[in-house]
């Protein structure tokens, strides 16, 4: 299992721990030792696997491995910073290792290429299964990094329930010394039998609870560990607005901030420091849809920190880096990541190094085997992740395109000529980058609420007349009135829209049927090969531009070949396989290691089908069963973006694609195949003749 917010790169170095008053804190079962210092530098968001996985990310396995931590003798005490600066020494001695036999692997590879050695053909494979052991040693270190992290800065301040009455109260009131209300009528639990992470005879499950008992939720011990705070981050629109949740976190940090720097057992400095973390976990995962199109919303936060927590906690200045740092990252388009930090570029090309290096050593869950010369395109994948600054459409090519021959940049005049050229694998490469470059753009909340955006359960998603400021929010809307929705989903929807259109467009005016022949060859063996490099977005664009009314009437199809007219029923056997369940592209542990890229209908439509059905009890609390297989089917969106296609880009044929997708994306198929007689069925001039001459005939004897 692979970390959200942790990667492998070379800055592993030791913290210098000052000593201070160190508490004993109960966490998971376990006493352990903490220092009531401020977070690591590394971010506080649990990631997409915390709600993917919930309580069962961390297993029995990484459990055992933090005990034996830090610890020179059984009888010594379980302390968290001991257990962190060992933990980071293993890491990094293992990332060492581990980058020195890629290395002797790269090297391996070429003197197998120049054939100088038979001997290396008989090591590769034994190196290879080594690099598979190194890479698991290394990502299970970093899945306990993220744990003793969680744990050292999150889970130290969270209360028991019993407390959670006090956390709504604290920000009402100055003073916490209240009695503690029935948690009942806040939260609505059911229990299970013994879970397998802890020592408890039997565990309780959160089913339900009003607004405030779930945002008080968020303060309970193991609210992290258990996936809830990440759950709660993609899903709490349903039921409380971003301004009154921000109220709910500002509201606890003013009651207690005063008071946190004293006793850190007291529920004052637990509350003060919880709300600290789950604010900057949202900032880390929601900014672009929460704060980058809320200016308001930002406002208040930047003023609140500045006035009230910037003079008396050095965690303030923490946060303000922390908005400016998204800030950048989202003005500069940069390629999203759901962790705060940056690796650093060499751990970066090491990492995707070896990810194209073992692609072949998963296990394959794919019902659909590579056929023959679809393998994996060695010659357009490289190390180091590739940066693509634009997308369509493009409203300007002229720098872009002045460099290139007259032939790519006159897409109009070459026509669909330069795409019968190219071979399949190298046009489903650059559709993959340029599918990839939208996809990396959109955040799991973007596929919420997608009815009130006018999402159907029908190709296109959106009329194309309407614009996307003009999408009434108030049909179907599932999300409070008050809040503000990102509609990237409509935007991500209409590009492949466009790609269907483009390829309908492309097929319809082509002047011959042998043309017409060659490109539904073309496009069939583009989409099959996109899904067996698992980019579903573009395989099911494809399949709906094949699926137009009017291209599945031409004569074409008839001459087409056997053997190629079989892929398009093998497109609609993966499109039903993508339809049968939401998470069946998160099975096995292929979609660990090879990139993918879903359809964001197919995906849309399984979000709305979660959505059926009331989010309430007859008593008022929300559904918390709901909100959380939600999040979890939405998750998947943070997991591929983890793993990008590492291709080379083509930057002339991409601006080819983009001409002709830009040319045709709002094209009148129908029109465009009026005008081409190829699109018609062809009746011989004799035979022609003698029809005409025996309906006049019968037409003669009708009126004698």
């Amino acid at each position: 299992l692979q970390s959200n917010s942790c990667c492998i790169g070379t800055g592993f170095a030791e913290e210098n721990i000052e000593p201070e008053e160190e508490t004993m804190m109960k966490i998971g079962g376990n006493s352990y030792l903490v220092s009531p210092s401020l977070p690591d530098v590394h971010g506080c968001s649990p990631g997409w696997s915390s709600a993917f996985y919930g309580a069962e990310c961390f297993d029995s396995e990484v459990h055992g491995y933090m005990k034996s931590l830090g610890k020179q003798k059984p009888s010594e005490s379980q302390n968290i910073d001991a257990k962190k600066v060992e933990l980071e020494q293993l890491l990094m001695m293992e990332t060492k290792n581990y980058r020195k036999t890629i290395k002797f692997y790269q090297k391996l590879l070429q003197k197998e290429r120049s054939s100088k050695g038979p001997e290396t053909k008989s090591m590769l494979p034994k190196l290879r299964g080594q690099l598979q052991e190194m890479k698991s040693k290394v990502q299970f270190l970093e899945l306990v990094k993220k744990y003793v992290q969680q744990m050292m800065y999150a889970e130290q301040w969270g209360v028991e329930s019993c407390v959670l009455p006090t956390v709504i109260h604290n920000g009402r009131a100055d003073i916490v010394d209240v009695a503690p209300t029935d948690e009942s009528s806040l939260l609505l639990y059911y229990s299970t039998e013994k879970h397998q992470c802890n020592n408890q005879n039997g565990v309780r499950v959160l089913q339900a609870g009003t607004p405030l008992g779930l945002m008080a939720y968020l303060y309970s011990r193991n609210a992290f560990l258990e996936g809830y705070v990440q759950q709660f981050l993609y899903t709490f629109r349903y039921f409380c607005t971003q301004e009154e949740f921000l109220q709910f976190l500002l509201d606890r940090i003013s009651s207690t901030l005063s008071s946190s720097n004293l006793d850190p057992s007291t529920s004052l400095t637990k509350i003060c420091n919880r709300s600290f973390y789950i604010l900057q976990a949202w900032i880390e995962d929601c900014y672009s849809v929460d704060f980058a199109t809320n200016a308001d919303l930002l406002c208040t936060l930047k003023e609140f920190i500045s006035s009230k927590v910037v003079p008396l906690n050095g965690y303030g200045e923490r946060l303000l880096s922390l908005l400016e740092d998204a800030s950048a990252r989202k003005s500069g388009s940069a390629h999203q990541c759901s962790g705060v930090d940056k690796c650093k570029e060499e751990g970066e090309e090491d990492r995707k190094t070896l990810h194209s290096l073992c692609k072949k050593l998963s296990e394959d869950n794919f019902n659909w085997k590579l056929s023959k010369g679809m393998g994996p395109i060695a010659q357009y994948q490289r190390e180091r992740l590739y940066t693509i600054s634009s997308v369509l459409p493009k409203p300007c090519y002229n720098s872009f395109t002045e460099e290139f021959p007259g032939s790519f940049a006159k897409a109009d005049e070459v026509g669909p000529y330069l795409l019968i050229e190219y071979g399949a694998q190298q046009l489903c490469c650059q559709l993959t980058l340029l599918q990839q470059e939208v996809f990396h753009k959109c955040h799991p909340v973007h596929f919420l609420n997608s009815r009130a955006l006018g999402v159907k359960d029908k190709c296109v998603a959106v009329q194309k007349a309407v614009s996307t400021e003009t999408v009434s929010l108030k049909v179907c809307n599932l999300f409070l009135s008050k809040c503000v929705q990102d509609q990237y989903l409509i935007q991500l929807l209409r590009y492949a829209d466009s790609i269907s259109t483009w390829i309908a467009a492309e097929i319809v005016t082509c002047h011959t049927s042998k043309l017409q022949v060659s490109l539904l060859s073309k496009f069939l063996l583009i989409a099959k090969c996109c899904y067996e490099q698992r980019n579903f977005a573009t395989a099911m664009q494809i399949l709906a531009g094949l699926e137009n009314l009017i291209v599945r009437q031409l004569p074409a199809w008839k001459i087409l070949p056997a053997k190629v007219a079989e892929i398009m029923e093998e497109l609609k056997a993966v499109e039903v396989f993508l339809k049968s369940d939401s998470l069946c592209l998160m099975e096995g542990e292929r979609f660990k290691t090879l990139p993918t890229i879903p359809s964001a209908h197919v995906l849309a439509m399984h979000v709305q089908q979660l959505e059926t059905g009331g989010f309430t009890m007859t008593n008022g609390a929300h559904k918390w069963t709901k909100l959380r297989n939600i999040a979890k089917v939405v998750s998947q969106v943070h997991a591929f973006q983890e793993n990008p296609y590492t291709y080379t880009p083509d930057f002339k044929l991409q601006s080819y694609l983009r001409q002709r997708i830009t040319r045709y994306k709002d094209a009148d198929i129908s029109a465009l195949a009026a005008d081409n007689c190829a699109n018609f069925h062809q009746i011989p001039a004799e035979k022609h003749s003698r029809k005409i001459q025996d309906t006049l005939r019968r037409m003669k004897a009708t009126f004698q």
